[in-house]
């Protein structure tokens, strides 16, 4: 394992207006990563609707439908790790092909370090979304 990979972060809830819309985007951007839908919460009083997506049986990030519509700038951005680079080559076709818009295409990120190799989108919600993989091959 890499000394960049593993977290403490146990998960993040992210508000969007259309929960359909974004679970459908983050159901095929996140496939590549072997990242799935786990649990869908309904909607019912005091408990907004959610869908959770993980890895099986631990779900880490979740969208939430919310009533106002959040506000995305340019920092806010959340990124996967990837095993590989032709995982997150995998990720940035998918998440294209979902809907979203090219931020920086698959390539090494020297900035950050010599073996980051990373992509990095707008999701149609205006999150800026990465797959990340620390490895230099």
């Amino acid at each position: 394992m890499s000394s960049f990979e593993g977290s403490r972060i146990d998960h993040l809830n992210l508000p969007v207006t259309d929960l359909a819309r974004a679970t459908a985007f983050h159901t095929a951007a996140l496939a590549p990563l072997g990242i799935e839908p786990l649990i869908t919460v309904p909607a019912t009083p005091g408990q907004k609707a959610m869908q959770a997506f993980g890895v099986h049986p631990k779900p880490f990030f979740w969208v939430v439908a919310s009533d106002r519509a959040p506000s995305y700038d340019d920092d806010t951005h959340l990124a996967f790790t990837a095993p590989d680079h032709a995982t997150v080559d995998a990720f940035h076709a998918a998440a294209l092909a979902a809907g979203a818009t090219t931020l920086r295409g698959p390539a090494m990120q020297p900035e950050y370090h010599a073996d980051y190799y990373g992509a990095f989108v707008r999701t149609p919600d205006g999150v800026n979304l990465e797959a990340v993989c620390h490895r230099a091959v």
